[in-house]
């Protein structure tokens, strides 16, 4: 069950990475209220992490929170903020996908 709190803790983080780049785009209110998502995700996300960790190893568990948003937020960007789409982009998320899945292959 833990795991699944944290991969909803990572999944929150990609929430408040991509509010950020909103917030950027936007002016007056409508970027306000891309800060309070922000605000909210960033919060969610890091209650979560602090459930998963007390009986997930912490430095496996904040490696996968960590690559969870990494990942999400790259594709967010490749999706929704229209970055590009490399090769050498999505052969690193490929890596850091598979590294994620070690950690959690190796963990009790």
């Amino acid at each position: 069950m833990n795991w699944v709190i944290l991969i909803i803790a990572g999944l929150f983080e990609v929430g408040f990475a991509s509010c950020l780049g909103k917030a950027k785009e936007t002016t007056g209110t409508e970027s306000y209220l891309w800060y309070a998502g922000f605000l909210v995700c960033l919060t969610i996300s890091m209650v979560l992490l602090m459930k998963a960790t007390q009986t997930l190893p912490l430095g496996t568990a904040y490696a996968v929170w960590t690559g969870i948003g990494a990942v999400g937020t790259v594709l967010m960007g490749i999706f929704v903020f229209n970055e590009p789409a490399t090769f050498w982009r999505i052969f690193f998320i490929c890596t850091l996908i598979a590294s994620i899945v070690g950690l959690k292959a190796v963990s009790n």
